[in-house]
């Protein structure tokens, strides 16, 4: 079950954290895994650990938010079969404290980038008889978050998005579903705490673990599982659907 063998697999933001752990996976269950992040030096420990398990791994210098750099990068590629829309960035700030410069940012990575690589995937997908697409959303999409208008603007397109594309490409046999993660333990946490909290750490760390019903963070191979199976042959009757992952942040933290 399961298996991924002879697919050809591109994640976005496959570098580090929630991306790492899926390209991991992806590639030892049997795909062939392409990495798109901002440098090629950021996905160095990733395609080591893929090599030394014998997977097939190749990264890609490219930033998302550029659509030329996204279509060069897709056609040096060629025919995929998956895509994991990954690729995002945070922002702490209320509407009228976001500067207009923070917002584009995040505009611009987190939902433009999703678009340019739907817009570069697609046509591949639909060339070699459909495939799978899963956006990356957020439990910022579903339920108020203090301080994070930009971020659960962002997060709340990739899920319409993600409605959109499910819809629209169903007799090209490609099926498009979102996860929505809630608070998962990444390496972005961890310098987030470093540099607003030094000294304090392991305290926020603690506080920040509790906002989850389940009383701690997710983590990044429990969020790459449910990516496999939405990917997997097993989940060949799901399209059009957000999977939360957050430890029963939306229905129990009331």
């Amino acid at each position: 079950m399961f298996e991924l063998t002879n697919k050809k697999a591109v994640i976005t933001g496959g570098g580090s954290g929630i991306g790492r752990a899926i390209a991991t996976l992806f590639a030892r269950q049997g795909a062939a895994v392409h990495i798109l992040d901002i440098s090629e030096a950021a996905c160095e420990g990733v395609v080591s650990e893929i090599r030394e398990l014998g997977g097939t791994v190749q990264a890609h210098a490219c930033d998302v938010a550029v659509q030329e750099a996204v279509l060069a990068c897709f056609g040096a590629i060629g025919p995929v079969d998956i895509l994991i829309n990954n690729a995002g960035i945070a922002h702490i700030g209320k509407a009228d404290t976001t500067p207009e410069a923070d917002f584009d940012r995040v505009m611009s990575v987190n939902v433009k980038g999703v678009y340019n690589c739907l817009h570069a995937a697609i046509p591949q997908l639909r060339a070699n008889g459909g495939g799978v697409i899963v956006n990356m959303a957020s439990v910022a999409a579903w339920v108020g978050i203090k301080e994070r208008f930009a971020y659960s603007t962002a997060k709340g397109a990739v899920m319409a998005m993600t409605l959109s594309v499910a819809k629209d490409y169903l007799d090209d046999g490609i099926r498009c579903n979102s996860i929505s993660p809630g608070r998962v333990h990444t390496p972005f946490v961890d310098g987030f705490l470093a540099k607003n909290y030094a000294g304090r750490e392991a305290e926020m760390f603690a506080q920040l673990s509790k906002t989850q019903p389940i009383g701690r963070m997710g983590r990044p191979d429990e969020v790459a599982a449910l990516a496999l199976y939405l990917c997997s042959a097993e989940a060949g009757f799901i399209t059009g659907s957000d999977y939360p992952i957050d430890g029963g942040f939306i229905t129990l933290n009331n």
